[in-house]
């Protein structure tokens, strides 16, 4: 058996496209594909299908990739992927198939771009200034309070026209202490007077593994 990691960008309108939603958009197009996925054994068949480190409802992402399994013991990457692509809604573009290198366990981080309006700015420097930037993480066990200056101990932006950017690197994986969503970054910014989400981009362009290398 063998693990094929689809990897794949979610950018522009496919940024609104949820999990679950996702989900069956990729087992529809890989049953259409004729692709030689397996199927789980049982009274109810199914594709084998699992996503790394899903982003949250809005956000983008230039390195997103979901696991199948293939009694192949090769592939050809480039023939899944040109199967795959012309069946992907708009803003999903396939860029690699290859054989998983890593366990999904192996991811420990990731890199987001940021883009908000430039009357943010005030409140990133309120940031900056703060000795403490406490929020409030949901975990499957409850609540959990977290300060965000043990990761980012101060935020470094730049702006251009309208509009400022900067990059943050925040703990990302399958633990619940260890998976810090950027979505509690712009939530408290906007306690500072930054501007509301619908206004900001986010954008995932890495996944590093425990030694910083992009995830494979």
């Amino acid at each position: 058996m063998t693990t094929v990691r689809i990897f794949f960008e979610k950018r522009g309108e496919a940024a609104y496209i949820s999990l679950l939603d996702l989900q069956r958009v990729f087992h529809r197009l890989l049953k259409i594909s004729g692709l030689p996925v397996w199927y789980t054994q049982g009274f109810n068949p199914h594709i084998y299908l699992s996503f790394s480190c899903p982003l949250s409802l809005g956000q983008e992402s230039l390195c997103e990739s979901c696991e199948v399994k293939t009694e192949r013991e090769t592939i050809d990457g480039a023939a899944w992927q040109a199967a795959l692509q012309p069946l992907m809604p708009r803003g999903i573009t396939i860029t690699k198939v290859a054989r998983a290198e890593e366990k999904v366990s192996a991811i420990a981080a990731a890199v987001y771009e940021v883009t908000m309006p430039l009357s943010s700015a005030p409140a990133l420097e309120a940031y900056n200034a703060a000795p403490a930037a406490e929020v409030t993480k949901k975990t499957k066990r409850g609540q959990k309070a977290l300060d965000l200056k043990a990761y980012l101990p101060r935020l470094d932006w730049q702006a251009e026209g309208e509009q400022l950017h900067f990059a943050v690197q925040l703990p990302c994986g399958s633990g619940e202490a260890l998976n810090l969503n950027p979505a509690l970054l712009m939530q408290y910014l906007q306690g500072l007077g930054g501007a509301p989400a619908w206004q900001c981009r986010v954008l995932r362009t890495h996944l590093y593994d425990q030694t910083g290398r992009d995830f494979a």
